[in-house]
């Protein structure tokens, strides 16, 4: 599955409604760690076809990210079926994100 830009618009239709597991991955174009972790999540995302991975622009939808208390970036939240599960702040390697799920 692609990943999926995020946004207040459509939130509640691909994120809190969505029947099963969600990872979002809150970031920033001028946040140097969020372009490091940007291409695993995107290889997670294909990878993974059971999970639902989103991103979130923190500039752009800063009404989402202070929804979850977002204060660093990246911030990597895992969501199951409407409720958060997991939250990780900080680059993070591949496979400590996929034990996130």
């Amino acid at each position: 599955m692609s990943v999926i830009t995020i946004t207040k618009g459509n939130f509640e239709s691909e994120v809190k409604n969505y029947k099963g597991t969600v990872m979002l991955d809150f970031w920033a174009s001028w946040c140097g760690p969020c372009k490091m972790l940007s291409p695993i999540i995107d290889e997670i995302a294909e990878e993974t076809p059971s999970l639902k991975v989103g991103k979130v622009n923190v500039d752009d939808e800063g009404e989402l990210a202070q929804a979850f208390g977002v204060a660093s970036i990246p911030t990597v939240v895992v969501i199951k079926d409407g409720v958060i599960a997991e939250v990780s702040v900080g680059y993070r390697p591949k496979d400590e994100l996929l034990e996130l799920i």
